[in-house]
């Protein structure tokens, strides 16, 4: 049976693992939601130059609406493996509570000592615009779709 200096030394290796796994998959996400925005950016701009909402291009909405339910399913995925990680990194800090090779993502001090500036803009956690926007397009594709049916 190793020792507990052994364990925790390969508890650490387990721990730098799956900090590096929590952290790329922060790209991930931001890239998932620039493509996001693009797109719907670049739909909007079409139906607009096209001349407006109307009943013969249906087919464009319903296309915006399944392709940002799909892009939130998507990056909900990533945000999900993130949540996992960052659990397992949770239990490993509290194994090692007084190691403080384990408390890296410990920010809590750090935040209130922040800028007031940045706290204000950095209140918001990414994952509440993450999921919430592909579905408040989704749902506004699915409403211009149903007016330009009705």
């Amino acid at each position: 049976m190793p020792g507990r200096n052994e364990q925790a030394e390969r508890d650490y290796q387990t721990y730098k693992i799956l900090l590096d796994l929590w952290a790329k998959e922060n790209p991930i996400k931001t890239a998932k939601l620039q493509v996001l925005l693009a797109v719907n950016a670049l739909l909007v701009s079409a139906v607009n130059l096209s001349g407006g909402i109307t009943r013969e291009r249906w087919y464009v909405y319903l296309a915006g609406a399944v392709f940002c339910f799909i892009w939130m399913f998507s990056i909900g995925r990533t945000a999900l493996f993130q949540d996992v990680w960052q659990l397992k990194l949770q239990e490993l800090r509290a194994r090692y509570p007084d190691d403080p090779r384990f408390s890296i993502l410990d920010t809590g001090e750090y935040q209130q000592r922040a800028r007031p500036i940045m706290r204000v803009f950095g209140a918001v956690s990414s994952r509440w615009y993450l999921l919430f926007s592909p579905l408040l397009f989704g749902i506004a594709w699915l409403a211009v779709l149903i007016a330009a049916l009705a």
